[in-house]
C-alpha cells in the first residue's frame, strides 16, 4: 500500500512507551505497534526502495546483555538502507517525531583506518569537508562517536583533525513533528533529503575500503 504518514497514534504509542517500558505494556499495544509504526515504516521504505535499495526494519528489542539499563524495548524504531557494512540511509520514528540521517555507525578497523587515510589525504579530505559543509547550511548535524584526543599517527595540527577523531560519522536532521509526517508528503521529503546526503553516502562507501 502506499505511504500516507504517520498517525498520532504512533507518537502516543512510544510517549506510552517511554512511560512504561514493560512487557506488560508492549503486549497490550502490540498491535498498535504493528499497524501505526512498522507497516508505515514499511510503506515509506517500499516507496523508496527502486532509487535507494531494500531496507532493514531494526528489532524494536534492546540489547541488554551487558547494560546497566534493563529496560527491553527501544523508544525509538529504525530503518536503514546499507551502501556498505554498517554505511547508508536512515529514518526513525519515536517519541520525539521523525528524523532522517546518513553515515556509517560503526567500523572495523581496517575499514576505520581507510576512512583515516582518506580524510587525511589533500584532495579526498577536503571533498569530504566541502560535502559535510553543505549539508550542515542546510540543516544538517554532525554526530557520531569521537575520541577525545588525535588518532595515533596524525598531528594535532591537521586541519582536518576533528573529522579524523571520528569513529563513526552521521549526518542527521529531524522533522519533529511537524504537520507533514503525517501526510504522505513526508515521502518526498525524505527522498529529497537523501538525494542531497547520497555524496556523503558515496564518498563513505567509495573510501572505506
Amino acid at each position: 500500500m502506499a505511504f500516507k504518514g504517520f498517525p498520532d497514534e504512533t507518537f502516543e504509542f512510544f510517549e506510552g512507551l517511554t512511560a512504561d517500558n514493560s512487557k506488560t505494556y508492549w503486549q497490550a499495544n502490540k498491535h498498535i505497534y504493528d499497524s501505526c509504526v512498522a507497516e508505515p515504516l514499511r510503506e515509506l521504505f517500499a516507496e523508496l526502495e527502486p532509487e535507494f535499495g531494500e531496507a532493514k526494519l531494526f528489532r524494536p528489542y534492546r540489547d541488554v546483555r551487558f547494560a546497566k539499563d534493563k529496560t527491553p524495548y527501544k523508544t525509538h524504531q529504525g530503518a536503514f538502507v546499507p551502501s556498505g557494512p554498517s554505511t547508508g540511509w536512515y529514518v526513525q520514528v519515536g517519541a520525539p517525531g521523525v528524523r532522517v540521517g546518513v553515515g556509517f555507525y560503526e567500523a572495523s578497523p581496517a575499514r576505520l583506518a581507510a576512512i583515516r587515510t582518506a580524510i587525511a589525504e589533500e584532495r579526498r579530505g577536503r571533498q569530504l569537508a566541502r560535502i559535510i559543509a553543505k549539508l550542515q547550511r542546510d540543516g544538517w548535524h554532525l554526530g557520531g562517536d569521537t575520541l577525545k584526543t588525535s588518532p595515533r599517527g596524525y598531528d594535532p595540527g591537521q586541519p582536518r583533525i576533528e573529522l579524523l577523531r571520528h569513529r563513526s560519522m552521521t549526518l542527521g536532521r529531524s522533522y519533529g513533528f511537524e504537520p507533514v509526517i503525517h501526510t504522505s508528503k513526508l515521502l518526498d521529503l525524505v527522498r529529497a533529503d537523501w538525494r542531497a546526503s547520497t555524496p556523503f553516502v558515496r564518498w563513505v562507501t567509495e573510501n572505506a575500503g
